[in-house]
Order: structure tokens, then C-alpha cells, then sequence
């Protein structure tokens, strides 16, 4: 598996340094529209090789993914969190409830809480196992 896995980045790697070398060009971001300098009183342009200017735009899809779900799944966070309350407590509650009912002659309950491979109390109705 890990053999894989570097020979899959190693492919990628290669792809990007391709891509990288390809798109080598300089390219003129600007964050307005031309002529609208004039209404704001500045023009901000950045000079970006072609190939940075896209990895940072799969970059940043990849991060606003990430937040996208991350807010999409909070109420099954909120959810799940309540639910571990809940099993807590009645796992809580079950712990208690066989403290106080797990008398001698509660065989359903003595044979639930016996580990596996253990032989049945003696007493029981059960058929021998074999």
C-alpha cells in the first residue's frame, strides 16, 4: 500500500511540474473591471505566472469545499453528540439496573453477562454445551 501511494504522488507530482512548465506565461489578475479605476481612485493588478494562478484557484475550490461541508454537516455533529449523551446515560442506567436485579436466580441476565466460552452456571436449564 505504501508503495502506492508514492507512486501515486510521484505521478503527481510530475503532472503538476508539467503543467507548471506549460503555463509559464505571465498573466494580469486585476480585481476590477477595466476603467473602473477612475469611480475608486486605484486599479489593483498583480503580475502571476499562468500556473500559479491555477493551483491557487484549485487551492482555494479545495478549501471552500472543505468549509462548505464542514457547515453543511454541523447539525449531524450537533446530533450525534446529543445521541452519546443519551447512550451514556442509559448505558448508565442498564449498569445500574443490573446491579440491582441480578439476583441469583436471574438466568437470562447471568447468561448475557457471562463471557463467551464460559460454562453455564450450574442450576441452569440450558442444554450443556459442547
Amino acid at each position: 500500500m505504501r508503495f502506492i501511494r508514492l507512486l501515486f504522488v510521484a505521478a503527481l507530482a510530475i503532472v503538476l511540474i508539467a503543467i507548471a512548465l506549460a503555463n509559464r506565461g505571465m498573466v494580469t489578475v486585476r480585481a476590477f473591471p477595466a476603467g473602473f479605476e477612475q469611480y475608486l481612485g486605484f486599479d489593483w493588478q498583480l503580475n502571476l505566472p499562468l500556473f500559479l494562478i491555477i493551483f491557487l484557484s484549485i487551492v482555494f475550490g479545495i478549501v471552500v469545499g472543505f468549509i462548505w461541508e464542514w457547515l453543511r454537516e454541523a447539525h449531524i455533529r450537533s446530533e450525534s453528540s446529543r445521541r452519546k449523551f443519551e447512550v451514556d446515560r442509559l448505558e448508565r442506567e442498564v449498569g445500574s439496573l443490573r446491579k440491582q436485579h441480578n439476583a441469583p436466580n436471574d438466568e437470562v441476565l447471568a447468561i448475557i453477562d457471562q463471557p463467551r466460552g464460559a460454562k453455564p452456571a450450574s442450576g441452569t436449564t440450558l442444554p450443556a454445551t459442547r
